[in-house]
């Protein structure tokens, strides 16, 4: 059975990598673990518009956590080791890697992270994007 897809119009040339795009956020969006919010930032005057992503990462130090950008991909990762050394009566916290990716789009930009009181923060920024027209000039073949 084919999967119909909207980008198959014969108008809509090389929207193929959106599609698959679409297919690697709908994947992730099932996994819960860090929970994690995303909010516009208040633009200034000669500022981009920018976006911050904060995850809940209590327990983990900055030791523990990776920020890499994959080339659209934001990828944050966390890993802890488990201490053998601990006898634990009961365990409610677990200690368990992770990882959470976002998609950005083309121009995005990431400007830094911080971590504070276990929340992990990464701000993004969209810069404005300029309206490119260009002619195209027509051969003649006589």
């Amino acid at each position: 059975m084919t999967r119909a897809s909207p980008f198959s119009h014969p108008f809509l040339l090389g929207f193929d990598e959106i599609e698959q795009a679409l297919d690697r956020a709908a994947k992730a969006a099932t996994d819960g673990y860090p929970p994690y919010n995303i909010e516009r930032i208040q633009r200034g005057d000669a500022d981009p518009e920018r976006l911050r992503i904060t995850l809940a990462v209590a327990g983990f130090t900055r030791d523990q956590l990776e920020i890499t950008l994959e080339e659209n991909q934001l990828v944050i990762r966390g890993r802890q080791l488990e201490d053998k050394s601990r006898v634990f009566l009961h365990r409610g916290i677990a200690a368990r890697q992770f990882q959470r990716s976002f998609l950005l789009a083309d121009g995005m930009e990431v400007l830094g992270a911080d971590l504070s009181n276990g929340l992990l923060s990464v701000d993004v920024a969209r810069p404005d994007a300029q309206r490119v027209v260009r002619r195209i000039d027509i051969a003649a073949r006589d």
